[in-house]
């Protein structure tokens, strides 16, 4: 159905060559997938979950209908994670979302500044309409 082109299969090939991958190193199960796909997703186990033994990495993917389309995307998968893995990447990722996380962070300390100086003004607006205090009759 999802036919992978024969050069994309060849690129995918040497890219895990390159990365010392063996056949004999992933270990592939099937599962039935999740999701849009109707009866074929129902029936056919086309969710591919590809191990790679000697560094402990697991991918599941389960994007498209078809098994065989799965079972590409699921190693190009494996291969990005292996190189983003030996490159540091996943420490890069992992700075960008702490960076995120307080930058989100100061943004909440300053709409709580914000709330409470409105408050504060809605005080003061309360406070001007109170009756006027009896004074002292001395």
């Amino acid at each position: 159905m999802f036919a992978v082109t024969p050069e994309k299969e060849r690129a995918l090939a040497a890219r895990l060559a390159r990365l010392g991958v063996v056949a004999a190193d992933l270990e592939e199960a099937f599962v039935r997938s999740r999701g849009k796909g109707g009866q074929n997703v129902n029936k056919v186990a086309t969710c591919v979950i590809l191990r790679h033994r000697p560094s402990g990495l697991q991918v599941k993917c389960q994007q498209g209908r078809s098994q065989a389309l799965n079972r590409f995307l699921a190693r190009r998968l494996l291969c990005e994670r292996l190189e983003a893995q030996r490159e540091g990447r996943a420490s890069a990722e992992r700075q960008a979302r702490e960076r995120v996380r307080r930058q989100k962070r100061r943004r909440s300390r300053r709409a709580r500044a914000k709330l409470l100086a409105a408050k504060r003004m809605r005080s003061e607006v309360k406070v001007l309409r109170r009756p006027p205090a009896p004074e002292d009759a001395s």
